[in-house]
Formats: C-alpha cells, structure tokens, sequence
C-alpha cells in the first residue's frame, strides 16, 4: 500500500520554502511530485521600471548567495547592447570575485550537507573556512553578502592588496587539501550517507537538460568557463573536475575539487593582474534597440539573462532570468526514486537548491 508523506514546503531539512510530495511503498520512495511557487517576488518586473543603475542593484537581491554572479550577467547583457568591453583589469577583478563567490557557495553547502548527515564537527570546520572568504570579499567590497562590485563597462571597485587576498585563498587551499577532502572521502559517515545515494545516471542527466556540479558529478563535462570563456577566463588554466557515479557522494566530491580549482584560477588572476583602469567612464550610456543575451557559470551551474532594450529608454523592457536551480530540480524526482525515505532529505539538498533566485 503506497502513502503521502509532504516534506514541505517548511521543514527542517529544507532551506527554503519549497515542497516534496514523496509516495513511498514502505519507506522505500516509488514517486515524488516537486511544488514551486511558494517565495513569488516579482523581480522581473519590477526591473521594467527601473533605469540602468537601478536594476543592477535590483538584481543583486535575485539571490544572496550567487548576488555578484547576477550583476556580472546582467552587466554583460546590457555591455552588448551598448558596445562596451571592460578593460583589461576589470576583467581579471570579475573573476577574482565570482571565484570567491563560488568558494563561499561551495564551502556553505558542504556545511549543509555535513549537518544533514549528522556530521556537526564537519559543519562547523566548514562554517569557520566559510567566515573567511567572507571576511575577503567585505575587505574588497565593504559588504559580505551583496557586493556592488559590478557595473556597466567595468567595476567599481578595486583589488587595493592582492597579496592579502592570495594569503586567504592559500591558507583555505590548504585547509581544504588537510582536513575537509580527506575527512569527506575517508570518513564512514560520509560514505555511508553518500555512496549510491540518489544516483541520476549520465543518459538521465542529459535528457534533464541538469547544468554546473549536478551535471559534472554524472559526468557530463560542461563548465562555461571553458566553453565559452567571459570576462578574463581564457587566460587562467584550470580543470573541469568531473565525476561519473551521478550519486551524492559525486556531487560532493566535484564542488570539494572545485574549491581547489578556485584556489588555483585566484592564485593566476591575482599575480598576473595588469594594470590599468577599473571601467570605461561615466559617460551616459546608448542602448541600441534589440536583445542581448549573456551565460554565465555561476556556483550552481549556468546563469542566463536575456535583456531587451528599446533605444531612447532608460528603463529595459524586458529582463529575463533563467537561474540553474530551475533546470536542475526537475532531476530530483528521478534521484529519490528507489531511495529511502530518510536519504531524502540530503538527496535534494544534493543539488544546492536555491528556490528565492527560482522564485523570483
């Protein structure tokens, strides 16, 4: 005989208001239903009567975790409708701060996935290296959530001492390589709480379309850093870890092996770092009439913004946002199928769910 059980959309195991209606045969998952909808903010519209400053800042508040990955997208957009390209050192601060930024989204979650496993000495190492990329980018920006660091043709802020932030970025790399890598993939608890659970398959991975870390981990190599490099990218060397299990431990063991990539691409950016002017001037800015689209690799997976603009107008006429939590949920009723219902709750935190940028 089948049952009902709905995890949501407030519950203990859930960070955001989303729900679950798992059917189970026992305690053994048969089926699940995914709701959305519950944290409706109306962004997209509000941005059609804001001018090009003001959406900025607006989109910055699509998600406080990925806050800067969102301004970068957007200022890209709208650099193509207004024939901009940002010098040389603009470029190469962009990516210091998205690296950063995927850092604390990656270290964050695996502080959440230790606590969901029960593994509260993991959460709290996590939670301490997570305080100190913190501490980095509020010594950059003066803010440790939503950085104002992006703007049309450039950024407003600089990089004043490298060598302080490279300090950070060895002593986390190092962390890291000593203690959280090891302890995730040598630990009983770990592996038990991990290996062959909610396991989407490469063939399933693909037909779902799932983008960033979900997709990697069921290897499917795709990183638009590399595919298709923005900002100063094509300059850094670095790996796209990929892991062929599809099951938890995979996703968990791709974003540990991103933090070090990240460390690697900071440690570039920030010794080769030219000189030079932060944007292209306070000129007042000439959109053309048309649409620009521009994808990003945010810590989560692909970000796309689609911008359209009428020439003449101050305000867009239309922004839209396609985020990678809506591409990768779908995927979390084909990982709880066959799965216990107690795994549930770390299999959908698996994907790094962020249902207030889906939402909005």
């Amino acid at each position: 005989m089948s049952y009902k059980i709905p995890m949501g959309p407030f519950h203990p195991a859930l960070e955001e208001p989303y729900k679950l209606d798992l059917i189970c045969e026992g305690e053994t998952v048969s089926d699940a239903k995914l709701h959305i909808g519950f944290n409706f903010r109306g962004i997209e519209h509000l941005a059609e009567t804001r001018n090009y400053i003001q959406v900025i800042a607006l989109m910055e508040r699509v998600c406080g975790i990925c806050s800067n990955i969102h301004t970068l997208t957007l200022c890209q957009a709208m650099e193509g409708l207004t024939n901009l390209t940002p010098p040389p050192r603009a470029r190469y601060i962009r990516v210091v701060v998205a690296e950063l930024e995927r850092l604390h989204s990656h270290v964050l979650w695996a502080g959440i996935a230790a606590k969901l496993m029960g593994f509260k000495t993991m959460f709290m190492t996590c939670f301490e290296l997570r305080e100190k990329v913190m501490d980095v980018l509020q010594a950059i920006s003066g803010n440790r959530v939503n950085y104002s660091m992006n703007r049309i043709g450039g950024v407003n802020r600089d990089i004043e001492d490298p060598l302080a932030v490279l300090k950070m970025v060895e002593a986390l790399e190092a962390e890291m390589a000593r203690t959280v890598i090891p302890i995730f993939t040598t630990s009983t608890t770990a592996r038990s709480r991990c290996a062959g659970i909610g396991v989407l398959t490469h063939e399933k991975a693909i037909s779902c379309g799932v983008v960033g870390p979900v997709a990697r981990s069921s290897g499917v190599p795709q990183d638009l850093r590399h595919d298709a490099p923005y900002a100063a990218y094509d300059e850094m060397e670095f790996n796209t870890p990929v892991e062929p299990d599809g099951d938890v431990r995979a996703r968990l063991m791709v974003r540990a092996l991103e933090i070090m990539e990240s460390c690697r691409i900071l440690r570039q950016a920030l010794t080769k770092m030219p000189p030079g002017e932060l944007h292209t001037g306070d000129a007042k800015f000439n959109f053309v009439t048309g649409t620009s689209t521009s994808r990003v690799e945010a810590p989560r997976g692909e970000v796309m913004y689609s911008v359209s603009w009428r020439e003449g107008s101050r305000n867009p006429a239309r922004v839209h946002v396609r985020t990678p939590t809506f591409v990768n949920m779908p995927a979390i009723r084909w990982m709880v199928l066959g799965a216990r219902l107690a795994d549930t709750p770390l299999i959908q935190a698996s994907i790094d769910p962020c249902y207030s940028c889906t939402d909005r």
